[in-house]
C-alpha cells in the first residue's frame, strides 16, 4: 500500500451502471474524500484500503432522488466528517456547509463549496483544489448540475418548482463555467444512463469545463432556447424515486447483505399463487427458452434495479431466482441501493429446480421476422418504449404502452398473438414476461429498433 503524498489529488470514479451514476473517491496518498457514495459502502472502503488512505470527509451534492445514500453509514464507520447543505432538513448529525465554504482536507488538498441549485433547490457542487499559493482547481464534483453535454433534470421536486429550477439550473451551469478554469475536470454523479439527466449525455466518460463550454447546450444556447428544449424533453422517471429523498433525509443505515432465506418449490408455488413477485434474474435468452410460469424476467444484464423499482408495487414481497448464489447476491446489492432491503427469499439453480410442473416458454424474434409474419397473418405489435421514443419513430399500427405503465394498462394490450419490442430487447423481455404471466400469447422481439427496423421493410412513421 502506498502512503506517498500526492501533489495532485488522485480521483477514482466508482461506477454504478445499473443506476447510471458515479461516486468518487479522491485522495492525496494519505487521506481521502468521498462524494455521493452509494449505499453499498464496502466498495468505497475496499478502494480506500487498496490505496492505503484514510477517509476523512464525505460530501453530498444533494438529497438524492434515484438512490439511497451510503454517506451517513460511511461517515459513521470511518469517523469522517459528513458534509451536507446547511439548508437541507435532515434528521441526522452532520457538518453543515454553504456556498463559499472551504474545507481544508490536508496540507495539499481542499474542497470549495459552490451553490448550484437546479436539480434540487439546495444542490451543491464541490471544487477540488490543491492548496498553497499556486493552488489549482483539479476537478469539480457537479452531482446533478453540469453533466457531460447536459444537466440534471429540474422536475423531480414537483411541477410547482420546475419552472424556477430550470432557470436556476441554467444559471448554475454558467456559474461553474465562468468561475472555474477550462482544464477543470467535470465529475458528475448523474449522466451515465440515469433518469436524473435532462438531455443526452452522449456516452461520454470524461470531460472538462472547457469541453462543456463548447458542446453543452446549457452553455452554448441562450436561456430561453435551452429552457424550452429542456422542458420539452422531460420524460417519465422511475416510480421508486418518490421514496428516495425521504429515506435520505431520515439517514439510512448501512445495508444488510446477508443471504436471503432459501425458498423451495412448494414455497415458490405458494408465493406465485398469492400474487407475490417472483423475479427470474437470468438473461432474456435463457428465460424465453424455459421458465416457471407466472415468474417475471428482469435480467441482471441491464438496468435491473431501475426497472424492478419502477414496476413493483412498493412493499410487495419479492423472491429472486438466480443461476447461483453470486447472481442473487449481485441482485440484492442492486436492490439495497434503492431501499429494497428485505427479500422474502431466493432460489438458485435452473427452472427444473424451482418447480415440479411444466415450464413455460415463448419465442424470440427479430424485426425481419415480424415483417415476414405480417405478410401472412394479423398480429398485434406492442411497443413498450417511452412515449417520447415512440413519437420519434414507430412501426405503423403499433400500440404504445410504455413498460412502466404496462401493469396498469393490460386491458389495452392487443388481442391475440402479440409481438412486443423496445429499443434493444431488454425492456421487451420484461414486458413479454408480464404478458405471458397474464395469459397472452407473446413473441419477444430481441433486436435493435434503430438499426434493424428500417432494414426489415416494416412501415415506419417518423416525426416531422
Amino acid at each position: 500500500m502506498s502512503h506517498t503524498r500526492s501533489r495532485v489529488p488522485v480521483i477514482v470514479p466508482i461506477d454504478t451502471p445499473s443506476l447510471g451514476d458515479r461516486s468518487y473517491l479522491a485522495h492525496d496518498g494519505r487521506v481521502a474524500v468521498v462524494v455521493d457514495p452509494q449505499r453499498d459502502i464496502d466498495r468505497v472502503l475496499d478502494l480506500a484500503t487498496a490505496a492505503g488512505v484514510r477517509i476523512t470527509h464525505v460530501f453530498e451534492t444533494h438529497v438524492h432522488n434515484d438512490y439511497v445514500t451510503g454517506g451517513l453509514a460511511l461517515a459513521r464507520q470511518t469517523g469522517a466528517a459528513y458534509h451536507v447543505n446547511a439548508a437541507d432538513q435532515v434528521a441526522f448529525e452532520h457538518v453543515p456547509v454553504t456556498d463559499g465554504d472551504v474545507v481544508e482536507v490536508s496540507p495539499t488538498m481542499r474542497v470549495r463549496v459552490i451553490a448550484t441549485p437546479g436539480h434540487t433547490l439546495t444542490h451543491l457542487a464541490y471544487a477540488l483544489e490543491t492548496s498553497g499559493e499556486d493552488g489549482d482547481t483539479v476537478g469539480v464534483f457537479t452531482g446533478g448540475s453540469l453533466l457531460f453535454g447536459a444537466t440534471g433534470r429540474p422536475d423531480l421536486l414537483g411541477d410547482e418548482h420546475t419552472d424556477a429550477l430550470v432557470h436556476h439550473q441554467f444559471a448554475s451551469a454558467h456559474r461553474l463555467a465562468d468561475e472555474l478554469p477550462e482544464h477543470t475536470h467535470v465529475l458528475p454523479t448523474h449522466g451515465f444512463g440515469s433518469f436524473c439527466s435532462a438531455g443526452s449525455t452522449g456516452g461520454s466518460t470524461e470531460s472538462t469545463i472547457g469541453v462543456e463550454k463548447r458542446q453543452n447546450p446549457a452553455l452554448t444556447d441562450d436561456e430561453a432556447t435551452w429552457v424550452a428544449a429542456t422542458l420539452a424533453g422531460l420524460d417519465a422517471y422511475p416510480a421508486y424515486y418518490v421514496h428516495m429523498a425521504p429515506a435520505n433525509s431520515a439517514g439510512p443505515d448501512a445495508p444488510d447483505l446477508t443471504a436471503p432465506q432459501e425458498a423451495d418449490k412448494a414455497t415458490l408455488a405458494a408465493r406465485l399463487a398469492a400474487g407475490e413477485w417472483v423475479v427470474d434474474l437470468r438473461t432474456r435468452t435463457a428465460f424465453a427458452a424455459g421458465h416457471v410460469p407466472r415468474t417475471l424476467n428482469i435480467g441482471l444484464d441491464g438496468q435491473f434495479a431501475t426497472y424492478l423499482g419502477w414496476l413493483i408495487p412498493w412493499g410487495t414481497p419479492l423472491t429472486l431466482l438466480g443461476e447461483d448464489a453470486a447472481q442473487v447476491a449481485d441482485a440484492q446489492r442492486e436492490l439495497v441501493r434503492i431501499g429494497i432491503d428485505h427479500l422474502a427469499g431466493a432460489a438458485t439453480g435452473s427452472p427444473a429446480d424451482w418447480t415440479d410442473g411444466p415450464l413455460a416458454a415463448f419465442p424470440r424474434a427479430v424485426f425481419a421476422d415480424l415483417a415476414q409474419v405480417r405478410h401472412h397473418r394479423r398480429v398485434g405489435v406492442l411497443d413498450v418504449r417511452r412515449a417520447s421514443e415512440f413519437a420519434e419513430q414507430h412501426i405503423a399500427g403499433a400500440t404504445n404502452i410504455p413498460l412502466h405503465e404496462l401493469l396498469a394498462r393490460l386491458g389495452e394490450v392487443p388481442a391475440g398473438e402479440v409481438w412486443v419490442h423496445c429499443a434493444g430487447g431488454y425492456r421487451a423481455s420484461i414486458a413479454a414476461s408480464i404478458l405471458a404471466a397474464h395469459g397472452h400469447r407473446v413473441v419477444a422481439v430481441d433486436d435493435s429498433f434503430g438499426e434493424q427496423a428500417a432494414r426489415s421493410g416494416l412501415p415506419l412513421i417518423t416525426a416531422a
